[in-house]
């Protein structure tokens, strides 16, 4: 699952070792504490996402409640005030608009 939130870019998987915890995965530093603050982050330069954590399913479960329970903007890329992760994130937008374009039929450079 990748968890866009507008302080940190995540991807949660299983843990293969323990069905009990979740594998969340950065690639930017700091962006796993933004969303729980008292995880062990290792960093793993090698590994595709360089960041990662083991946490407790509830305890994911719980941050991502309070995420949800957070949220006061009527516009998610507007409440994004990193600008190189706005910038990333602007960037998915335009991919999965233009996903929603072809499967309407349409090409992804019409304005919607």
């Amino acid at each position: 699952m990748w968890l866009f939130t507008n302080r940190s870019f995540l991807s949660v998987v299983a843990d293969r070792d323990n069905p009990d915890r979740l594998l969340v995965r950065a690639r930017r530093s700091g962006d796993i504490e933004a969303v729980f603050a008292s995880a062990k982050v290792l960093m793993t330069p090698h590994a595709d996402y360089r960041y990662r954590a083991l946490i407790r399913r509830q305890i994911v479960a719980d941050a991502m409640a309070q995420c949800v329970e957070s949220i006061e903007y009527p516009n998610f890329k507007d409440s994004v005030s990193d600008q190189l992760l706005h910038a990333s994130y602007l960037a998915v937008w335009r991919v999965m608009r233009n996903l929603q374009q072809k499967l309407l039929g349409r090409s992804g450079n019409k304005a919607i």
